[in-house]
């Protein structure tokens, strides 16, 4: 039996894949994050977990988490991030609420009221992008859930680079005209919801917004098939898709 702070100082050299994979080495990772917190203009107070890089100023990037809520996997990447270089910034859109079933996650995804989640987006953007350690370029992450939100809150609020792993896309151009930044997309060629049909139709939206071609990419996996503590989880194509966001954020933050 590995003592905690042994257990937290290997995750620092430990590959994202070994650490996801892993209960224990998630929760370690998770418990380097700082917790952070903000008052909204209703007065309510909303959380994230903050993970900085070694050295500074650095590029932002806001985590935003699954319909699970924010949990160890979503914090690990956070602390991942962080170790690419950047100031990661996972944010809670569920009040402090995890779930560890289907149907508490649909509960929790459902009591969302939409314009206090645009509200606390747009303040954790504008906190990353105004952060004293920070360069100012801010980019956004989401998976699933949080993946239709990110796009969301680079529409609201326009970042320099949007990543979304199998999240909503469906938008009409009048909106997509707003943002700034490229976006890139990962999608599950078996996924039921997230589809071809959604995702050329936003492609097609984009283009009549006059936006860059969006960076989509395709696998031949299932809907969370990131996720490592979900039954579709595709380490391949996880690692694929890991290694094309870093690439990614890296351009164009």
């Amino acid at each position: 039996m590995y003592a905690r702070r042994d257990v937290v100082k290997s995750v620092g050299m430990l590959p994202l894949a070994v650490i996801l994979a892993d209960p224990v080495l998630a929760r370690a990772a998770a418990s380097t994050l700082e917790d952070v917190s903000l008052i909204l203009e209703n007065g309510d107070r909303v959380r994230a977990s903050v993970a900085m890089p070694e050295v500074t100023p650095a590029p932002a990037v806001i985590l935003i988490h699954e319909w699970w809520g924010l949990n160890d996997y979503i914090k690990s990447t956070a602390a991942e991030f962080a170790k690419a270089g950047y100031i990661a910034v996972a944010i809670d859109l569920y009040k402090g609420q995890v779930a560890s079933t289907p149907e508490e996650a649909r509960a929790y995804m459902g009591a969302v009221e939409a314009p206090i989640a645009g509200e606390t987006l747009a303040r954790w953007i504008r906190w990353a992008g105004e952060h004293e350690k920070g360069t100012g370029r801010v980019g956004t992450v989401g998976w699933c859930f949080g993946g239709g939100w990110s796009l969301n809150a680079s529409i609201n609020s326009p970042v320099d680079a949007t990543v979304i792993y199998y999240g909503n896309v469906a938008k009409k151009a009048e909106a997509l005209r707003a943002m700034e930044g490229p976006v890139q997309g990962h999608f599950a060629t078996e996924d039921k919801w997230i589809n071809m049909e959604m995702v050329g139709g936003f492609v097609e939206e984009m283009k009549k917004a006059g936006q860059p071609d969006p960076e989509i990419y395709w696998y031949e996996a299932d809907h969370a098939f990131a996720n490592p503590s979900g039954g579709r989880y595709d380490q391949a194509d996880a690692q694929l898709a890991w290694s094309r966001t870093v690439a990614f954020l890296k351009a164009h933050l």
